[in-house]
């Protein structure tokens, strides 16, 4: 039986995982068992990400990963994508990417210098993949650098809006006296939002008075 264990990620907590949902239908059509969907709103370009570190440590031997892209596994400089990747290829589990052509069935049914050749070459795509992936997300970050900085220079930047909705929630919370983290808990978002948050009410109160 063909294991399969399906990792959807987003990178930020306003983005949905929706458009990915559908790798899991294909999947069982590819005649997989799903062990489990693991789904993250967390950074490709960290590797402390709570449900990838789960997902490695259920790992079995013969699972396969199911990714929409390579990036959606990594975002990382080379180096630490690549100790990623190692980490998987030790608990016997495999990637399967779209964009990585598989020759592990070549691989298996060859041998002596034909098999080295093929691994090599598989070698070589997954790192082109991975170089790809975190060359993308430079690419990104220093494009928004540009355009903040031109927007700065002409004097129309005026940063991230703010999330109202939240900040009200927020308010309400720790008025309730809940405390910072378990604010942060409830309304899913970072323990230090909630403190600028509810430092920022504190002061307006206290003007007010």
């Amino acid at each position: 039986m063909k294991v399969a264990r399906i990792y959807l990620r987003v990178s930020t907590k306003e983005q949905e995982l929706e458009r990915q949902e559908r790798i899991i239908d294909d999947t069982k059509k590819q005649g997989y068992y799903i062990a489990n969907v693991y789904r993250e709103k967390a950074s490709g370009a960290i590797t402390n990400r709570p449900e990838l570190q789960r997902m490695i440590s259920d790992l079995q031997n013969g699972d396969v990963i199911i990714a929409e892209k390579m990036d959606r596994i990594s975002r990382l400089p080379i180096d630490e994508a690549l100790a990623l990747i190692n980490s998987i290829k030790e608990k016997g589990a495999k990637l399967s990417i779209p964009d990585i052509f598989d020759l592990s069935e070549l691989s298996s049914e060859a041998s002596g210098v034909t098999k080295i050749v093929i691994d090599s070459m598989q070698d070589l795509l997954l790192k082109i993949s991975l170089q790809v992936a975190r060359d993308d997300y430079e690419i990104r970050r220093q494009r928004q650098k540009d355009g903040i900085a031109i927007a700065k220079a002409n004097g129309k930047f005026k940063g991230r809006k703010a999330n109202l909705q939240l900040h009200r929630l927020i308010i309400e919370c720790r008025s309730e006296g809940k405390s910072i983290n378990k604010t942060a808990e409830l309304l899913n978002c970072s323990p230090a939002t909630v403190k600028n948050v509810w430092s920022k009410h504190k002061k307006e109160t206290l003007n007010l008075k």
